[in-house]
Protein backbone atom coordinates (compact mmCIF):
# COMPACT_ATOMS: atom_id res chain seq x y z
CA UNK A 1 0.00 0.00 0.00
CA UNK A 2 1.43 3.38 -1.06
CA UNK A 3 0.15 6.83 -0.13
CA UNK A 4 -0.77 9.07 -3.03
CA UNK A 5 -2.22 12.02 -1.13
CA UNK A 6 -3.62 13.15 2.22
CA UNK A 7 -6.09 16.01 2.56
CA UNK A 8 -7.62 17.27 5.79
CA UNK A 9 -10.09 20.04 6.48
CA UNK A 10 -11.61 21.23 9.73
CA UNK A 11 -8.40 20.93 11.77
CA UNK A 12 -8.40 23.66 14.44
CA UNK A 13 -4.75 24.68 14.08
CA UNK A 14 -4.80 24.98 10.31
CA UNK A 15 -5.80 28.10 8.42
CA UNK A 16 -6.88 26.17 5.35
CA UNK A 17 -7.24 22.66 4.03
CA UNK A 18 -4.06 20.63 4.33
CA UNK A 19 -3.03 18.78 1.18
CA UNK A 20 0.12 16.66 0.79
CA UNK A 21 0.85 14.56 -2.27
CA UNK A 22 3.38 11.75 -2.38
CA UNK A 23 3.67 11.20 -6.11
CA UNK A 24 5.89 13.20 -8.42
CA UNK A 25 3.79 16.07 -9.68
CA UNK A 26 6.48 17.68 -11.79
CA UNK A 27 7.77 16.33 -15.07
CA UNK A 28 10.02 13.31 -14.54
CA UNK A 29 13.18 13.32 -16.63
CA UNK A 30 15.36 10.32 -17.36
CA UNK A 31 17.84 11.52 -14.72
CA UNK A 32 15.08 11.89 -12.11
CA UNK A 33 14.09 8.24 -12.32
CA UNK A 34 17.13 7.14 -10.34
CA UNK A 35 15.74 9.08 -7.34
CA UNK A 36 12.08 8.05 -7.61
CA UNK A 37 10.01 4.87 -7.25
CA UNK A 38 7.86 3.67 -10.15
CA UNK A 39 4.31 3.27 -8.85
CA UNK A 40 3.52 0.21 -10.93
CA UNK A 41 5.11 -1.59 -13.85
CA UNK A 42 4.00 -0.27 -17.20
CA UNK A 43 2.95 3.11 -15.79
CA UNK A 44 4.64 6.51 -16.02
CA UNK A 45 3.83 7.60 -12.47
CA UNK A 46 6.49 7.89 -9.81
CA UNK A 47 6.53 8.36 -6.04
CA UNK A 48 8.88 10.67 -4.17
CA UNK A 49 11.04 8.63 -1.81
CA UNK A 50 11.60 11.56 0.57
CA UNK A 51 9.12 14.23 1.69
CA UNK A 52 10.41 17.25 3.58
CA UNK A 53 8.38 19.65 5.73
CA UNK A 54 10.45 22.73 6.47
CA UNK A 55 9.66 25.81 8.54
CA UNK A 56 10.83 28.05 11.36
CA UNK A 57 10.10 27.35 15.02
CA UNK A 58 6.38 27.14 15.87
CA UNK A 59 5.42 27.14 12.19
CA UNK A 60 3.40 23.93 12.52
CA UNK A 61 5.74 21.29 11.09
CA UNK A 62 5.05 18.78 13.86
CA UNK A 63 1.31 19.38 13.52
CA UNK A 64 1.45 18.52 9.81
CA UNK A 65 3.47 15.40 10.61
CA UNK A 66 0.83 14.35 13.13
CA UNK A 67 -1.83 14.41 10.41
CA UNK A 68 0.29 12.12 8.23
CA UNK A 69 0.74 9.68 11.12
CA UNK A 70 -2.96 9.81 11.92
CA UNK A 71 -3.75 8.83 8.33
CA UNK A 72 -1.15 6.04 8.24
CA UNK A 73 -2.39 4.54 11.50
CA UNK A 74 -6.01 4.70 10.38
CA UNK A 75 -5.07 2.81 7.22
CA UNK A 76 -3.43 0.23 9.50
CA UNK A 77 -6.76 -0.38 11.29
CA UNK A 78 -5.77 1.45 14.49
CA UNK A 79 -8.66 2.88 16.55
CA UNK A 80 -8.49 6.67 16.38
CA UNK A 81 -8.73 6.93 20.17
CA UNK A 82 -5.57 4.81 20.48
CA UNK A 83 -3.49 6.78 17.96
CA UNK A 84 -0.93 8.98 19.72
CA UNK A 85 -1.26 11.87 17.27
CA UNK A 86 -5.06 12.08 17.59
CA UNK A 87 -4.63 15.29 19.61
CA UNK A 88 -4.19 17.14 16.29
CA UNK A 89 -7.98 16.78 15.90
CA UNK A 90 -8.49 18.97 18.97
CA UNK A 91 -12.15 19.48 19.78
CA UNK A 92 -13.31 20.08 16.22
CA UNK A 93 -16.94 19.30 15.59
CA UNK A 94 -16.06 17.91 12.18
CA UNK A 95 -12.76 16.91 10.57
CA UNK A 96 -12.71 15.34 7.12
CA UNK A 97 -9.74 13.19 6.13
CA UNK A 98 -9.41 12.30 2.47
CA UNK A 99 -6.73 9.68 1.79
CA UNK A 100 -5.80 8.33 -1.65
CA UNK A 101 -3.54 5.31 -1.92
CA UNK A 102 -2.31 2.64 -4.29
CA UNK A 103 -3.41 -0.80 -3.14
CA UNK A 104 -1.28 -3.93 -3.30
CA UNK A 105 -4.05 -5.51 -5.37
CA UNK A 106 -3.37 -2.99 -8.17
CA UNK A 107 -6.17 -0.59 -7.34
CA UNK A 108 -6.24 3.15 -6.76
CA UNK A 109 -8.36 3.87 -3.69
CA UNK A 110 -9.85 6.90 -1.99
CA UNK A 111 -11.04 6.84 1.61
CA UNK A 112 -13.03 9.79 2.95
CA UNK A 113 -13.55 9.78 6.70
CA UNK A 114 -15.59 12.30 8.72
CA UNK A 115 -14.55 12.44 12.37
CA UNK A 116 -16.52 14.10 15.18
CA UNK A 117 -15.59 14.92 18.77
CA UNK A 118 -17.60 13.70 21.74
CA UNK A 119 -17.10 14.15 25.47
CA UNK A 120 -17.13 11.14 27.76
CA UNK A 121 -18.62 10.91 31.24
CA UNK A 122 -15.48 12.39 32.77
CA UNK A 123 -15.29 14.99 30.02
CA UNK A 124 -12.47 13.12 28.30
CA UNK A 125 -12.32 13.70 24.56
CA UNK A 126 -13.41 10.81 22.36
CA UNK A 127 -13.46 10.66 18.59
CA UNK A 128 -16.14 8.98 16.51
CA UNK A 129 -16.32 8.28 12.79
CA UNK A 130 -19.67 9.67 11.63
CA UNK A 131 -19.44 9.10 7.88
CA UNK A 132 -17.08 7.14 5.67
CA UNK A 133 -16.85 6.20 2.01
CA UNK A 134 -14.38 4.07 0.08
CA UNK A 135 -13.93 4.29 -3.71
CA UNK A 136 -11.75 1.94 -5.75
CA UNK A 137 -10.75 1.77 -9.40
CA UNK A 138 -8.34 -0.41 -11.37
CA UNK A 139 -4.88 1.15 -11.55
CA UNK A 140 -4.78 0.16 -15.22
CA UNK A 141 -7.64 2.61 -15.90
CA UNK A 142 -5.43 5.57 -14.98
CA UNK A 143 -3.77 6.87 -18.13
CA UNK A 144 -2.84 10.41 -17.08
CA UNK A 145 -1.40 11.86 -13.90
CA UNK A 146 -4.53 13.96 -13.32
CA UNK A 147 -6.63 10.80 -13.15
CA UNK A 148 -4.73 9.45 -10.14
CA UNK A 149 -6.88 11.43 -7.69
CA UNK A 150 -10.00 11.72 -9.84
CA UNK A 151 -12.92 9.60 -8.64
CA UNK A 152 -15.76 11.57 -10.23
CA UNK A 153 -18.47 9.27 -11.54
CA UNK A 154 -17.14 6.22 -9.72
CA UNK A 155 -19.63 4.37 -7.54
CA UNK A 156 -18.44 3.84 -3.93
CA UNK A 157 -17.31 0.29 -3.22
CA UNK A 158 -18.13 0.62 0.50
CA UNK A 159 -20.01 3.00 2.80
CA UNK A 160 -20.05 3.12 6.55
CA UNK A 161 -23.17 1.98 8.31
CA UNK A 162 -23.34 2.92 11.97
CA UNK A 163 -25.68 -0.03 12.48
CA UNK A 164 -22.76 -2.45 12.08
CA UNK A 165 -22.62 -4.19 15.44
CA UNK A 166 -19.05 -5.45 15.16
CA UNK A 167 -17.34 -2.28 13.87
CA UNK A 168 -16.18 0.06 16.67
CA UNK A 169 -17.09 3.69 16.13
CA UNK A 170 -13.45 4.83 15.90
CA UNK A 171 -12.12 2.16 13.49
CA UNK A 172 -12.19 2.83 9.75
CA UNK A 173 -14.10 0.62 7.34
CA UNK A 174 -10.74 0.09 5.62
CA UNK A 175 -10.28 -2.80 8.06
CA UNK A 176 -12.54 -4.98 5.90
CA UNK A 177 -10.62 -4.08 2.72
CA UNK A 178 -7.29 -4.78 4.43
CA UNK A 179 -8.49 -8.12 5.74
CA UNK A 180 -9.75 -9.16 2.32
CA UNK A 181 -6.50 -8.22 0.58
CA UNK A 182 -4.16 -8.87 3.57
CA UNK A 183 -2.62 -5.41 3.49
CA UNK A 184 -0.55 -3.59 6.08
CA UNK A 185 1.76 -0.57 5.98
CA UNK A 186 5.11 -0.77 7.76
CA UNK A 187 5.46 2.48 9.73
CA UNK A 188 8.47 3.46 11.85
CA UNK A 189 7.49 6.50 13.91
CA UNK A 190 10.23 8.48 15.63
CA UNK A 191 8.02 11.45 16.50
CA UNK A 192 7.79 10.45 20.16
CA UNK A 193 11.58 10.10 20.34
CA UNK A 194 12.44 13.56 18.99
CA UNK A 195 14.18 14.59 22.20
CA UNK A 196 14.64 11.14 23.75
CA UNK A 197 17.45 8.76 22.92
CA UNK A 198 16.84 5.19 24.00
CA UNK A 199 18.66 2.38 22.26
CA UNK A 200 16.29 -0.54 21.65
CA UNK A 201 17.57 -3.99 22.58
CA UNK A 202 18.38 -5.74 19.34
CA UNK A 203 20.53 -8.51 17.96
CA UNK A 204 20.79 -7.08 14.47
CA UNK A 205 22.35 -3.64 14.71
CA UNK A 206 24.96 -3.69 11.92
CA UNK A 207 28.36 -2.72 13.27
CA UNK A 208 28.93 -0.57 10.19
CA UNK A 209 26.15 1.74 11.40
CA UNK A 210 27.82 2.14 14.79
CA UNK A 211 31.29 2.78 13.39
CA UNK A 212 29.94 5.27 10.84
CA UNK A 213 28.48 7.29 13.71
CA UNK A 214 31.38 6.70 16.12
CA UNK A 215 34.63 5.36 14.57
CA UNK A 216 36.09 4.68 18.03
CA UNK A 217 33.60 1.84 18.68
CA UNK A 218 34.97 -1.62 17.86
CA UNK A 219 31.99 -3.69 18.98
CA UNK A 220 28.44 -3.27 20.28
CA UNK A 221 26.35 -6.38 20.91
CA UNK A 222 23.69 -7.81 23.19
CA UNK A 223 23.93 -11.13 25.00
CA UNK A 224 20.92 -13.05 26.28
CA UNK A 225 21.51 -14.78 29.59
CA UNK A 226 20.51 -18.45 29.72
CA UNK A 227 19.10 -18.47 33.23
CA UNK A 228 16.71 -15.53 33.00
CA UNK A 229 15.40 -12.83 30.72
CA UNK A 230 18.22 -10.43 31.45
CA UNK A 231 20.25 -9.02 28.58
CA UNK A 232 23.77 -7.69 28.93
CA UNK A 233 25.31 -5.09 26.63
CA UNK A 234 28.88 -5.55 25.40
CA UNK A 235 30.65 -2.37 24.31
CA UNK A 236 34.26 -2.11 23.21
CA UNK A 237 36.17 0.93 22.08
CA UNK A 238 39.31 0.55 19.99
CA UNK A 239 42.38 -0.02 22.18
CA UNK A 240 40.24 -0.28 25.33
CA UNK A 241 38.95 -3.15 27.45
CA UNK A 242 35.42 -4.41 26.84
CA UNK A 243 32.67 -2.82 28.92
CA UNK A 244 29.75 -5.00 30.02
CA UNK A 245 26.53 -3.23 31.00
CA UNK A 246 23.47 -4.74 32.64
CA UNK A 247 21.06 -2.10 31.34
CA UNK A 248 20.98 -0.55 27.82
CA UNK A 249 20.11 2.80 29.40
CA UNK A 250 23.69 2.90 30.72
CA UNK A 251 24.90 3.33 27.14
CA UNK A 252 23.97 7.00 27.51
CA UNK A 253 27.09 7.35 29.69
CA UNK A 254 29.36 5.99 26.94
CA UNK A 255 27.79 6.94 23.60
CA UNK A 256 26.75 10.41 22.47
CA UNK A 257 23.12 11.35 21.93
CA UNK A 258 23.82 11.61 18.23
CA UNK A 259 25.31 8.12 18.09
CA UNK A 260 22.36 6.55 19.90
CA UNK A 261 19.79 8.39 17.79
CA UNK A 262 21.75 7.49 14.69
CA UNK A 263 21.78 3.79 15.58
CA UNK A 264 18.01 3.84 16.13
CA UNK A 265 17.34 5.86 12.97
CA UNK A 266 19.56 3.90 10.57
CA UNK A 267 18.40 0.55 11.98
CA UNK A 268 14.78 1.55 11.36
CA UNK A 269 15.74 2.93 7.94
CA UNK A 270 17.02 -0.51 6.93
CA UNK A 271 13.72 -2.04 8.02
CA UNK A 272 11.74 0.48 5.97
CA UNK A 273 13.97 0.12 2.92
CA UNK A 274 13.36 -3.63 3.07
CA UNK A 275 9.59 -3.34 3.43
CA UNK A 276 8.82 -0.27 1.34
CA UNK A 277 7.09 1.39 4.31
CA UNK A 278 7.34 4.82 5.93
CA UNK A 279 9.97 6.28 8.26
CA UNK A 280 8.59 9.39 9.99
CA UNK A 281 11.01 11.68 11.83
CA UNK A 282 10.42 15.04 13.49
CA UNK A 283 13.40 17.43 13.44
CA UNK A 284 15.67 15.11 11.49
CA UNK A 285 18.74 17.21 12.22
CA UNK A 286 18.32 16.95 16.00
CA UNK A 287 21.59 15.46 17.44
CA UNK A 288 22.97 14.98 13.90
CA UNK A 289 25.47 16.89 11.82
CA UNK A 290 24.50 17.89 8.30
CA UNK A 291 26.44 15.08 6.60
CA UNK A 292 24.71 12.33 8.60
CA UNK A 293 21.31 13.82 7.74
CA UNK A 294 22.26 14.10 4.08
CA UNK A 295 23.45 10.47 4.08
CA UNK A 296 20.07 9.24 5.30
CA UNK A 297 18.20 11.29 2.69
CA UNK A 298 20.47 10.02 -0.08
CA UNK A 299 19.86 6.39 0.91
CA UNK A 300 16.12 6.85 0.41
CA UNK A 301 16.58 8.80 -2.82
CA UNK A 302 18.78 6.12 -4.36
CA UNK A 303 16.40 3.92 -6.36
CA UNK A 304 19.03 1.17 -6.59
CA UNK A 305 19.18 0.96 -2.78
CA UNK A 306 15.52 1.75 -2.18
CA UNK A 307 14.07 -0.90 -4.51
CA UNK A 308 10.73 -1.24 -2.70
CA UNK A 309 9.90 2.45 -2.46
CA UNK A 310 10.43 3.12 1.23
CA UNK A 311 9.50 6.72 2.08
CA UNK A 312 11.26 9.09 4.44
CA UNK A 313 8.94 11.81 5.78
CA UNK A 314 10.66 14.39 7.96
CA UNK A 315 10.56 17.89 9.34
CA UNK A 316 13.55 20.18 9.56
CA UNK A 317 14.71 23.69 10.38
CA UNK A 318 17.75 23.39 8.10
CA UNK A 319 17.28 25.19 4.77
CA UNK A 320 20.58 23.69 3.56
CA UNK A 321 18.87 20.31 3.35
CA UNK A 322 16.63 21.65 0.59
CA UNK A 323 19.64 21.59 -1.69
CA UNK A 324 19.78 17.79 -1.38
CA UNK A 325 16.64 17.73 -3.52
CA UNK A 326 16.80 18.41 -7.23
CA UNK A 327 13.00 18.48 -7.40
CA UNK A 328 10.55 20.89 -5.75
CA UNK A 329 7.48 18.65 -5.54
CA UNK A 330 8.78 16.73 -2.51
CA UNK A 331 9.31 19.87 -0.41
CA UNK A 332 6.57 21.54 1.66
CA UNK A 333 6.97 24.96 3.21
CA UNK A 334 5.13 25.24 6.55
CA UNK A 335 4.16 28.70 7.83
CA UNK A 336 2.00 29.97 10.67
CA UNK A 337 0.30 33.27 9.99
CA UNK A 338 -2.97 33.29 11.93
CA UNK A 339 -3.11 29.55 11.32
CA UNK A 340 -0.90 26.88 9.79
CA UNK A 341 -0.50 26.63 6.02
CA UNK A 342 1.41 23.92 4.17
CA UNK A 343 2.44 24.77 0.60
CA UNK A 344 4.24 22.69 -1.98
CA UNK A 345 7.40 24.41 -3.14
CA UNK A 346 6.34 24.04 -6.79
CA UNK A 347 3.40 26.36 -6.07
CA UNK A 348 5.42 29.18 -4.52
CA UNK A 349 8.86 29.02 -6.13
CA UNK A 350 8.42 29.45 -9.86
CA UNK A 351 12.02 30.35 -10.61
CA UNK A 352 14.44 27.49 -11.21
CA UNK A 353 17.56 29.65 -11.17
CA UNK A 354 17.35 30.27 -7.41
CA UNK A 355 19.17 28.03 -4.95
CA UNK A 356 16.48 26.59 -2.69
CA UNK A 357 18.27 27.34 0.59
CA UNK A 358 19.01 30.92 -0.51
CA UNK A 359 15.37 31.51 -1.45
CA UNK A 360 14.28 30.15 1.92
CA UNK A 361 16.75 32.10 4.06
CA UNK A 362 16.34 35.37 2.17
CA UNK A 363 12.65 35.58 2.96
CA UNK A 364 11.82 35.38 -0.74
CA UNK A 365 9.23 32.68 0.10
CA UNK A 366 7.68 34.85 2.86
CA UNK A 367 7.19 33.60 6.39
CA UNK A 368 10.27 31.38 6.30
CA UNK A 369 12.58 33.50 8.45
CA UNK A 370 11.92 35.19 11.82
CA UNK A 371 10.51 38.66 11.21
CA UNK A 372 12.88 41.58 11.65
CA UNK A 373 10.61 43.33 14.16
CA UNK A 374 10.80 40.30 16.46
CA UNK A 375 14.60 40.40 16.19
CA UNK A 376 14.69 44.08 17.19
CA UNK A 377 12.37 43.49 20.15
CA UNK A 378 14.52 40.57 21.34
CA UNK A 379 17.67 42.65 21.03
CA UNK A 380 16.09 45.51 23.00
CA UNK A 381 14.90 43.13 25.73
CA UNK A 382 18.32 41.56 26.16
CA UNK A 383 20.00 44.96 26.30
CA UNK A 384 17.60 46.03 29.04
CA UNK A 385 18.28 42.84 31.00
CA UNK A 386 22.02 43.30 30.68
CA UNK A 387 21.71 46.94 31.74
CA UNK A 388 19.79 46.06 34.90
CA UNK A 389 22.33 43.41 35.87
CA UNK A 390 25.18 45.79 35.22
Amino acid sequence: MKLLSISAKGLPLFKEELHITFFAGQRVSEADRSQLHLLRKGSSYYLNNAISLIGINASGKTSALKVVLLALNMLNNEPINHIETRDILGQSKKVTLDICFFSDCDEICRLETVIATTLGKNKEIKYTIKEETLWTKPASSVTTKKQLLDFDGITPSAKRSNDEAFLPSDISIIIAYNKQHQQHIEVADLLSLTNINVLPISDDIPLDIVTYLDPTVENLSFAHEDNDNKISVHLKFRGKSEIILSDPVELNHYLSSGTIKGIVTFTLAIRILKSGGYLVIDELENHFNKEIVATLIRFFMDAAMNRFGGTLIFTTHYPELLDEFERNDCIYIVRNRDGITVSNLTDILKRNDLKKSDAYQSGFLEGTVPIYEAYLNLKKSIRLALGKEG
